[in-house]
């Protein structure tokens, strides 16, 4: 492709030169390296309330971000114009804030290599508006349809495209342009006159609007979240104390997403901060675990054919077999550090830097079958859906609140259980995982993952697992 024919430099309207001019106004003051994010995105959100529609918006925003990295110092500045004053503008001012030493020989940028994981031909931003708004009436009525005792819905639906280009000082131009689009469902049920219980359902990806008419449709999504709404109205309050805790498959992962991803990721080992550091080649878990971080599966929500610093994303194996055997690196820790580039920087938008961050992570599958791992349990929980939660990276704690979980009594799932919320360690949970199942399922494109103020979409999953021990806290 011919960098002046692209979609790319009609949407930015910039020609080579002119990248690498900026580029040497960013590397005038000195530094090791300098890189120019371009973005140009396109919004559109829908939500409905009471059967209503009383949400819609559709927007455009367009800047420019120019990092300079001096050792550790990083100067970033950015601009929502794009007049070429105020990108130079810009780039001076990263460049006094990094200024050094190290100088950057002359560069002749090329167009880099990337994946193609998510060949949209129309990207659903790009549909008709009234179609989106049918997605979210459709889960409307659905939801409602699935039991009387349905008496609220929530429905809401996001699409974005994003065209990036990254103009790096090794010389590289790397383009992409990023779908995404995510639908979900909220229902609340009421029995008797009893206290209400809400169920939850989503999903999505980097796909077309047809995702959502022939694979998983507004209505698979409103069943679900009316389903679980429905069967928490006869949980009973969970029993508080140690036990056996199994985690079924999918959306669960959230928990290793937090309790172990987030410790991987190299800003915070190259620190010292996280329960992680320094513990490269040390065993981390039980030999059961293989933890993965992949960008590069076609069309999910956590994946990109180039990071947010133009490389190219990867399969980066974490944890194997117990033994810890990376990190997540950015362009700085890499450098830093001396390591290898995992195409792990991310960001949220131009108006911010790239940090090392998780794309799709899950834990591999093992060799029990689902049904086993339970009937292998006399007495514990079983954890089928999360709501929210939260870690410390330093120490590794974690608290997750379960949305559906249920008793196990002699190896049988038996009464669903509300106010459920788990309690423990990521280092030291994964070294009490005893079965790990044969059903590996990734969630269902809904994540959202939130680090120093700026949040990314990503993926979850894990297959059923059997934690010997964890700390549930109830009120039983």
């Amino acid at each position: 492709m011919v960098f002046s024919e692209s979609v790319f430099a009609s949407r930015f309207n910039i020609a080579k030169q002119d990248l690498e001019a900026y580029l040497g106004e960013a590397l005038s003051r000195g530094g090791d390296y300098a890189d120019l994010y371009f973005e140009y995105l396109l919004t559109s959100s829908i939500g409905i309330d009471e059967s209503i529609v009383k949400s819609a918006s559709q927007g455009v925003s367009v800047g420019v971000g120019v990092r300079v990295i001096s050792g550790e110092r990083t100067g970033y500045a950015y601009s929502d114009d794009l007049s070429p004053e105020k990108i130079r503008k810009a780039a001076r001012v990263a460049a006094c804030i990094a200024a050094g030493p190290a100088k950057v020989e002359k560069f002749d940028l090329r167009e880099g290599a990337r994946h193609d994981l998510y060949p949209v031909l129309t990207a659903p931003t790009e549909t008709a508006f009234a179609e989106r708004v049918e997605l979210v009436k459709r889960a409307d009525r659905a939801a409602r349809a699935y039991d009387p005792r349905i008496f609220q819905v929530q429905a809401a639906y996001a699409d974005n495209l994003r065209y990036v280009m990254v103009a790096t000082s090794d010389g590289v131009i790397a383009l992409d342009r990023q779908p995404l689009a995510r639908l979900s469902v909220a229902a609340l049920a009421r029995q008797d006159g009893g206290p209400p219980q809400r169920g939850h359902s989503g999903g999505g990806g980097r796909v077309e609007l047809g995702y959502f008419l022939n694979e998983k449709t507004p209505e698979h999504f409103a069943r679900e979240a009316a389903r679980e709404a429905v069967v928490m109205l006869g949980a009973v309050e969970a029993p508080a104390g140690e036990t056996t805790v199994v985690l079924g498959p999918g959306w669960p992962g959230i928990l290793l997403h937090e309790a172990v991803g987030h410790g991987l990721e190299a800003d915070f080992n190259r620190k010292g901060l996280s329960a992680f550091s320094g513990r490269m080649g040390e065993k981390v878990a039980s030999e059961l675990c293989t933890v993965v971080d992949d960008g590069t599966i076609a069309g999910r929500r956590g994946s990109l054919n180039v990071d947010d610093e133009g490389r190219l994303t990867r399969r980066n194996v974490l944890i194997e077999n117990g033994v810890l055997r990376g990190y997540l690196q950015d362009r700085l820790s890499s450098a830093l550090t001396r390591a290898e580039s995992t195409g792990s920087g991310r960001r949220e938008g131009y108006a911010h830097m790239p940090m090392p961050r998780m794309t799709n992570t899950f834990m591999l599958a093992g060799q029990s079958d689902p049904a086993d791992i339970v009937r292998s349990v006399p007495k514990g929980i079983y954890c089928a859906n999360f709501g929210g939660g939260q870690v410390d990276i330093t120490s590794g704690n974690f608290v997750f609140s379960a949305s559906e979980s249920y008793l196990i009594e002699d190896g049988k799932l038996t009464r669903p259980v509300r106010n459920a919320t788990l309690i423990g360690n990521g280092p030291e949970a994964l070294k009490y995982v005893s079965m790990v199942g044969n059903d590996l399922r990734l969630d269902e494109g809904i994540g959202i993952c939130g680090k120093e103020g700026q949040s990314v979409p990503v993926g979850v999953g894990i297959p059923t697992i059997r934690i010997d021990r964890m700390t549930v806290g109830g009120t039983a």
